[in-house]
């Protein structure tokens, strides 16, 4: 597994090079996503905030969202994820928004996934969204692992978009 300090090296610097900003919604990953961003020493030039979206409160308290604001996408979906990654970035006016929702395990999550199923995002100059299944119910390496792909997917945007002006 690589580590997540240089994956979030790795971004972060591609962010203050280009003079843009980004903004995390995470679930099972737990904070590592926003950790390895922030372990960077100037991490205030590109992160503007985040959050753990790991209950129906957090969405609502932190995004101020309703359940209906869903239609009729679920939880832990690539649509999911994009939807929240899309969010998070408006609602701190970055540039990107990295999202992840998942089943870290032991076990899966109501909706039918497995333990080990995530779904991670990116929005901004191009948005995509992946799935991963781990085969694992290990929740430490799990969320690792979801951390791990999501900010692989982050660096892979970066390096693929054009640049946007700095807001």
């Amino acid at each position: 597994m690589r580590n997540l300090a240089d994956l979030g090296a790795k971004a972060g610097a591609l962010l203050k090079a280009r003079g843009e900003r980004i903004a995390v919604a995470e679930s099972s990953a737990g904070g590592l996503i926003s950790a390895s961003l922030l372990a960077v020493p100037g991490a205030s030039a590109y992160f503007m905030g985040g959050g753990i979206i790991y209950t129906a409160r957090a969405f609502k308290g932190l995004l101020g969202l309703q359940r209906e604001d869903l239609k009729d996408m679920r939880s832990s979906s690539e649509p999911y994820a994009a939807f929240l990654a899309e969010t998070i970035r408006a609602k701190h006016r970055a540039d990107w928004g990295l999202s992840e929702t998942g089943a870290a395990g032991p076990t899966g999550n109501p909706y039918g996934d497995p333990a080990g199923h995530t779904c991670f995002a990116v929005a901004g100059p191009l948005t995509e969204a992946r799935t991963l299944r781990t085969a694992s119910d290990n929740r430490v390496e799990n969320m690792w692992a979801f951390a791990e792909a999501a900010l692989g997917l982050l660096v892979e945007a970066i390096e693929r978009a054009p640049p946007v002006s700095a807001s």
